[in-house]
């Protein structure tokens, strides 16, 4: 069943032509903290990653991220990137999970709070 998923669909791990593209042009350059793995071409010029599961661009942290698009030449794995002290672990995108941000007054909400602040219109 996998394979007849990679043979369809994009969006589980890698199709079959990026299977074969990686195995033949492609060296590997490191894994992330999620299991999502990065590869580049012999001259260096062509960046991609295979995820590890469903492919969301939001899952690749910033380090990677900057290494992807070229900002920096070298992988996080050769040279890290400092971190501050106010500096959040990434996180990938909720939107659309039970995870997801919910503001107050909100559908989405078990018990929505009741607003004085606000009349609804009423046509006459």
């Amino acid at each position: 069943m996998s394979f007849l998923l990679r043979v369809v669909t994009w969006w589980n791990s890698q199709t079959l032509g990026t299977q074969l593209f990686t195995a033949r042009k492609g060296t590997r350059v490191g894994e992330d903290e999620q299991g999502n793995i990065y590869y580049q071409t012999g001259d260096g010029k062509r960046r991609w990653v295979i995820y590890n599961g469903e492919s969301e661009a939001s899952r690749v942290a910033p380090d990677w991220h900057g290494w992807l698009h070229h900002t920096w030449d070298q992988p996080p794995t050769e040279k890290p990137l400092t971190r501050k002290a106010w500096e959040k672990p990434h996180q990938e995108n909720l939107t659309g999970t039970p995870a997801a941000h919910v503001p107050a007054g909100s559908l989405r909400r078990a018990a929505p709070i009741a607003r004085s602040d606000y009349e609804a219109w009423q046509p006459e």
